[in-house]
């Protein structure tokens, strides 16, 4: 998801004029000889210098370059490799004047950006963020400290609390700073600088659900219709979904080749799963409870295995003790099957809903939700 969020950063329209983007200032107690501009390339981590000039000895320096799309930039200097500051080309010509303690020529000791609405908030945005998440930090280590040394429960749960708060704040700050957006690559910066912080279960923040995502890159794409690179995320995100199924053809254990396109006129769930996959037997359950309620629904199930090779008797024994009564074939080539690149599939279980004309309607269908789903289709 994150990576898809990032596209933001380098897709732009060919047919929209190109909009010059100057920044310039000074940068303070610093012995950097280089200053770079560089587009954000969040897909490939690969920096892409896209403007550089000489610091002048009283640190003076212009950088310039021009873009048709709104998108985020980072500035850097030559010696260090993390950024001294990001900013977003909502303006022709900003400021970002940089001051540093002599003694660490590696963090800006501050900066101001001038000029940019949305490079100043997107600034806001990250002080207030850094600042709950560095509390965050700080309660963890002392609450790791304190349980070495027997403290009372209620003094460990206070600090847990206070995690939990600071937690639910930066998320309602970064909902909030989606909401008021008023520059597309100001809300895909947030939407990403979140989600991939949340991705690291060290600091105990909730990411945002699949569902959260989509309906803030479609709040986006309503707020930024013009946006080309909004567009190109909401396709990404979307999946499958309103695309025909790939067509393929897999033996059933008695060695038939059961094509899917056979099934067209159906509604058909193709289940992605396989024996020794722990969380699809624990799913089991809720498949098996769906295919009884809608079987006589012009509804069935095409189960699709990447058990290992060798072991049919293991995915033949997981289909009866399960009691999976419907159509299964594999080919036992766990992730070497020609299926797991061809629908792009990153784990299991996995499902895809077909309508009868082959088409994929829903994914990731798992619980009530693919009940509810099947409820909605097959009145």
């Amino acid at each position: 998801m994150i990576a898809a969020v990032a596209l933001i950063s380098s897709c732009e329209s060919k047919k929209t004029a190109v909009k010059k983007f100057v920044v310039s200032g000074t940068i303070s107690n610093n012995p950097a000889k280089i200053i770079y501009l560089e587009e954000i390339p969040m897909t490939t981590m690969q920096r892409i210098v896209v403007d550089s000039a000489v610091l002048d000895n009283a640190g003076k320096y212009e950088l310039k370059t021009g873009s048709a799309d709104a998108r985020v930039y980072n500035i850097r200097l030559d010696q260090n490799n993390y950024p001294l500051a990001s900013v977003i080309n909502d303006a022709e010509k900003i400021t970002l004047n940089a001051k540093f303690n002599k003694e660490n020529a590696s963090y800006a000791e501050s900066y101001d950006v001038t000029g940019s609405p949305a490079s100043s908030q997107m600034k806001e945005y990250m002080v207030n963020f850094n600042n709950r998440l560095q509390s965050i930090y700080f309660n963890s280590k002392k609450a790791d400290s304190l349980s070495k040394i027997n403290t009372a429960d209620s003094v460990l749960r206070g600090l847990e609390m206070n995690t939990m708060l600071l937690g639910a704040e930066i998320k309602n700050m970064t909902t909030a700073a989606l909401r008021d957006s008023k520059n597309p690559a100001l809300s895909m910066f947030v939407l990403g600088y979140y989600q991939s912080t949340a991705s690291n279960p060290g600091y105990g923040l909730e990411p945002l659900t699949k569902e959260e995502v989509q309906k803030a890159v479609d709040d986006a794409v309503t707020k930024f219709p013009m946006h080309k690179g909004l567009a190109a995320i909401q396709a990404t995100l979307q999946g499958w979904i309103g695309k025909e199924a790939p067509d393929f053809s897999l033996p059933d254990p008695n060695g038939k080749e059961i094509k899917l396109s056979s099934f067209r006129g159906k509604y058909v769930l193709v289940d992605f799963w396989a024996s020794w996959c722990k969380p699809c037997r624990l799913e089991n359950p809720n498949v098996v409870k769906a295919y009884n309620k809608f079987k006589d629904k012009n509804f069935t199930i095409l189960g699709v295995s990447f058990d290992r090779p060798g072991q049919k008797d293991e995915w033949m024994k997981a289909i009866m003790n399960d009691n999976l009564t419907w159509t299964h074939v594999s080919d036992l080539l766990y992730w070497n099957s020609p299926l797991v690149p061809l629908y792009k599939i990153e784990g299991i279980p996995y499902n895809l809903l077909l309508d009868p004309s082959g088409k994929i309607i829903a994914e990731s269908l798992r619980g009530e939700g693919l009940e509810k789903k099947l409820e909605e289709v097959l009145k």
